[in-house]
């Protein structure tokens, strides 16, 4: 039709068209004319492949003092924001215009993508149904919590399933240790009535503080053992990598807010009735 471009898909229809009919009825069938289907016959590109790439439509505001101050004060303060840099060349060149900023911190985030510090690869972690079960210690005292007046001491012992989301927590009255981490352990799983194969803790490194190091060895085996009672494989994420454990680090945050929550709702519901 005139005036309208030719798709690719109308290409395609025509070049399927073409093959047990005859230019002027491949084209029609297509809804093209006549003309354009002999074209497309003697240049068979697609219509998207012929495009030429988009040019910049105004002067680069940045050509004559990116790569002369921005990429030096990018290499020597790896860690500076791109906002910063933004100020600093403002006060440097008056005349810039303020807005250039979105400009400035694409081509700051492109530099540091192919010039900056190796980033830490990580890769999408794919969870399968009864393969890992995660248990992590979650302090309460934020949430002021309190029983007949006094504030409650306490955490939550964690535990959840990564690919069903099955969470089970059971309030610890004191801090991380062993029999705390067991008592949780033994109760999420009977009320789960199975086990994972995998169990994953952090570092645990609350349960081991003040420890010497045959006791920590000692918490350790005994840890070990329990896992290896219920058939299931002791796995520890590394420390300090916190991502490692995400399925349970978060949920944390979610059981945490949701208790929150409860506790606002009560204290409304006592003040109604007021």
């Amino acid at each position: 039709m005139p005036g309208r471009h030719i798709t690719d898909q109308q290409m395609r229809l025509f070049m399927t068209h073409r093959q047990t009919h005859s230019v002027p009825v491949a084209a029609a069938k297509a809804g093209i004319s006549q003309a354009t289907g002999y074209r497309l016959q003697a240049d068979p590109t697609f219509p998207s492949q012929k495009k030429t790439p988009r040019s910049r439509r105004r002067p680069d505001p940045l050509a004559n003092i990116f790569d002369t101050e921005v990429v030096p004060l990018l290499r020597s303060s790896p860690g500076v924001r791109p906002v910063a840099v933004y100020e600093e060349l403002l006060r440097q060149h008056p005349d810039l215009d303020t807005g250039i900023r979105r400009t400035l911190e694409r081509r700051i985030r492109a530099w540091r993508a192919e010039h900056g510090p190796e980033q830490e690869v990580i890769f999408r972690q794919t969870h399968t149904p009864g393969k890992m079960g995660l248990s992590d210690f979650t302090a309460m005292g934020k949430l002021g919590v309190t029983v007949a007046g006094e504030l409650l001491d306490h955490r939550l012992y964690h535990f959840r399933l990564a690919y069903s989301g099955f969470q089970h927590a059971h309030v610890v009255l004191g801090g991380e240790s062993y029999v705390a981490l067991a008592e949780g352990l033994q109760n999420a799983l009977w009320t789960l009535g199975g086990v994972p194969h995998n169990h994953r803790t952090d570092s645990l490194s609350a349960a081991f503080k003040n420890l010497d190091k045959s006791a920590q060895a000692d918490l350790t085996d005994r840890f070990e053992a329990l896992c290896r009672h219920y058939g299931m494989t002791p796995t520890r994420n590394n420390k300090g990598v916190a991502h490692e454990n995400g399925s349970i680090e978060s949920p944390n945050g979610h059981l945490k807010r949701a208790i929150e929550d409860a506790l606002v709702m009560c204290v409304a519901r006592a003040t109604s009735r007021i």
